[in-house]
């Protein structure tokens, strides 16, 4: 189990470490407050410990919206219920199951976490923040989602909402990745290591906004740097905490293309003739094979000899 920063001295570079403590207590107790599970209803993994959920929704909720992603997570695990139920289907089978959800890398890393589970866990996701993240597909964040929110481990959670907060009401400054957890992993209460995490996500995904935050209705409002200097420009969230960097154009990418022709592959093969016409891109030959190669090498689409391509 990680252990928290304790005395590391990023701490107190941003403020007293009692400070610290008591913005991640004033957190809880908003979060914790009658009509908080109001704020963000109908959200299916925060009623689950299970670590396979939890593991799939925080898969699932990379760089995808929580209204496609609801759905896919309920058909998912009604296909996947455990590790072991995924690990043993064939890649396709998962690949068609995240159809909607876009960015197919993620279902492929998902597939050979839960093999990995089955062949050095048991078909039990592991518990220890190393194990996690000697996972395939399985990053920082995501190790530690499912550290808070399925075992209920007292380790914070920096995703993109979190890290606004961190930035404008704990440091009132912009804040690198590492000083980011280093900082909420201080905050965290001890034994609320769930409460905490999903306190923090809402205050950033409802309250500290992007562009403009709601400061009038922020419970830390009063302890928020940024808020008590004036909200001064700029705003020390910009490019902080290292997870607010923006994607690339997704219309005419190569994203868009790989995307459209695994669509066209989960309703069927494709011969040589119809790869161009899914991609979209009929009169690009070239981009078309050096795409589709990509895709076959990296073992998301298998060709076979007559270059019909198909789903693995």
């Amino acid at each position: 189990m990680p252990t928290t920063s304790g005395t590391d001295p990023t701490v107190n570079a941003v403020r007293p470490a009692a400070q610290v403590r008591g913005l991640g207590a004033a957190i809880v107790a908003w979060g914790t407050a009658d009509g908080a599970s109001s704020r963000r209803p109908g959200l299916p993994w925060r009623v689950t410990r299970d670590p396979w959920a939890v593991l799939v929704a925080e898969v699932m909720l990379q760089q995808t919206q929580v209204s496609r992603a609801v759905p896919a997570y309920h058909r998912f695990l009604d296909r996947f219920p455990t590790p072991a139920a995924c690990a043993d289907a064939p890649l396709g089978d998962v690949l068609r199951a995240w159809e909607g959800l876009g960015y197919n890398r993620r279902a492929r890393g998902l597939h050979g976490a839960a093999a990995a589970v089955v062949e050095r866990h048991g078909g039990e996701v592991p518990a220890g923040l190393e194990d996690l993240l000697a996972l395939p597909g399985v990053g920082p964040y995501t190790a530690r989602a499912v550290l808070a929110f399925a075992f209920e481990a007292d380790v914070g959670v920096v995703d993109t909402n979190a890290g606004r907060v961190l930035s404008r009401a704990v440091a009132g400054r912009p804040l690198k990745a590492a000083e980011a957890q280093c900082l909420v992993d201080d905050m965290v209460p001890p034994r609320s290591g769930w409460a905490f995490n999903q306190a923090l996500l809402d205050l950033g995904a409802t309250i500290c906004v992007s562009g403009v935050p709601r400061c009038g209705t922020c419970p830390v409002r009063r302890r928020c740097r940024w808020a008590v200097a004036g909200r001064p420009s700029p705003d020390p969230a910009h490019t902080s905490a290292g997870v607010s960097a923006p994607q690339p154009a997704f219309e005419g990418s190569d994203r868009q293309g790989r995307g459209r022709l695994i669509d066209a592959l989960r309703r069927g093969r494709l011969g040589p003739g119809e790869v161009a016409i899914a991609m979209g891109w009929a009169d690009q030959p070239e981009r078309v094979a050096r795409v589709a190669e990509g895709l076959v090498a990296e073992g998301l689409v298998v060709r076979d000899r007559s270059g019909v391509l198909a789903l693995p």
